[in-house]
């Protein structure tokens, strides 16, 4: 079976009137294992005390996993630690566990979530649920396929819009899966992360702009891997200019250039004309500019350094949709592979001890900025330095 690469992305929004999400998500990547592992657990209620439950559940169902520990063990584990709610007699946290191979096999674990959905391209699939003795954790085991789908959710999701005339019942699966059908066949490449993003709007919007419940949803799609190449720095001799420019018009895949310096190398060597984007600016970072036949040329170390940071805190949706750092950041989230091709040339600018402290030089941005891809956003980053 040939290995996929599995992109996954998640997001939430807070019930109204809270600041911090009852659910959440956890996810992690065994890599000698060839298998990914993610957990989405929704506190009951909202809050805090929400969070601090779905959490606790979360880590638990995610060691468990990683250690293959018997689901029954684990899910029976699971209830035993969390208080149980006197009046409603339903457990504080419920969860959804995904235990999937980059081969496709696929294993999921339910316990009071809405139950998950998964298109095959544009298609909803109707997938059969087992049950445990016990009736209340659900196993399903199926075989996943290059451009399927996997939707997590919390019931803020599935009850969005609740009383509504046209939902009397909220957001149901043959509503919902007809709307994310309608999104795919739109765009049949669109990433987890703007699926997701399409999902959570759409439960806000049935809610009137006033989330009832917190909403949480996640996305995993498996597809053949997409390659990004990022370039930044010049090469340490000026001998390998010419390298450097063919690595960059060889690429079978997107190509990045961050630095002013980078571009008139590369805008040399194949003849071409650098042209500033002057419609767009950001108070503190340089404008884009354009060279024909690199997909993104922005600024350095400023856009590095400032991506980076979005990428730390995961708030890059605030920022300005035309800012060098987010167009980065989406060029970055919407790729699998990504290769950075780092030039080691020191800039004599950026050792100027009156600059900002958080002018790091340009290796150890990148390297901070791989190692967040590859821990946090599950991406495979590789580094080559000329």
């Amino acid at each position: 079976m040939k290995k996929m690469f599995i992109d996954i992305d998640y997001g939430f929004t807070p019930k109204f009137g809270q600041i911090v999400c009852g659910d959440v998500f956890l996810s992690e990547k065994i890599k000698n294992e060839n298998r990914l592992i993610a957990v989405l657990s929704d506190g009951l209620g909202s809050g805090i005390k929400a969070n601090i439950l779905a959490n606790m559940t979360a880590t638990m169902a995610l060691n468990f996993t990683i250690n293959d520990q018997p689901i029954e063990r684990s899910a029976a584990s699971i209830r035993d630690t969390l208080p149980v709610d006197p009046q409603r007699k339903i457990a504080f946290a419920s969860f959804t566990i995904v235990d999937t191979e980059f081969d496709g096999q696929t294993r999921i674990i339910e316990y009071g979530n809405p139950q998950f959905l998964v298109f095959r391209k544009d298609k909803l699939l109707t997938i059969d649920h087992q049950f445990l003795a016990d009736g209340e954790v659900s196993i399903t085991e199926f075989q996943t396929q290059i451009e399927d789908r996997i939707v997590l959710f919390s019931d803020g999701v599935s009850q969005s819009g609740i009383g509504r005339k046209d939902m009397p019942f909220g957001w149901e699966t043959d509503q919902m899966g007809g709307v994310i059908s309608q999104i795919i066949e739109k765009d049949s490449g669109i990433s987890a992360y703007e699926l997701r993003k399409r999902i959570i709007g759409q439960s806000i919007l049935n809610d009137i702009g006033k989330p009832s419940d917190d909403i949480t949803c996640a996305v995993l799609y498996f597809r053949n891997p997409r390659k990004l190449l990022v370039c930044t720095g010049p090469p340490y001799s000026k001998n390998k200019d010419e390298e450097m420019a063919a690595t960059i018009r060889d690429f079978e895949g997107r190509t990045v250039l961050c630095g002013g310096t980078t571009a008139l190398i590369v805008a040399r060597e194949w003849g071409e004309e650098i042209e500033v984007d002057m419609k767009h600016f950001t108070s503190d970072i340089p404008p884009i500019s354009y060279i024909k036949g690199v997909s993104l040329v922005t600024e350095g170390i400023l856009t590095l350094c400032k991506a980076a940071e979005l990428l730390k805190h995961g708030n890059y949706e605030d920022v300005d949709r035309h800012d060098p750092a987010r167009l980065v950041i989406q060029e970055l989230l919407s790729h699998d592979h990504i290769d950075f091709l780092v030039g080691t040339k020191i800039n004599e600018a950026h050792q100027d001890p009156s600059l900002p402290v958080e002018l790091e030089i340009r290796r150890n941005v990148i390297k901070k900025i791989a190692y967040l891809l590859e821990k946090k956003y599950l991406k495979e980053a590789t580094l080559k330095y000329i």
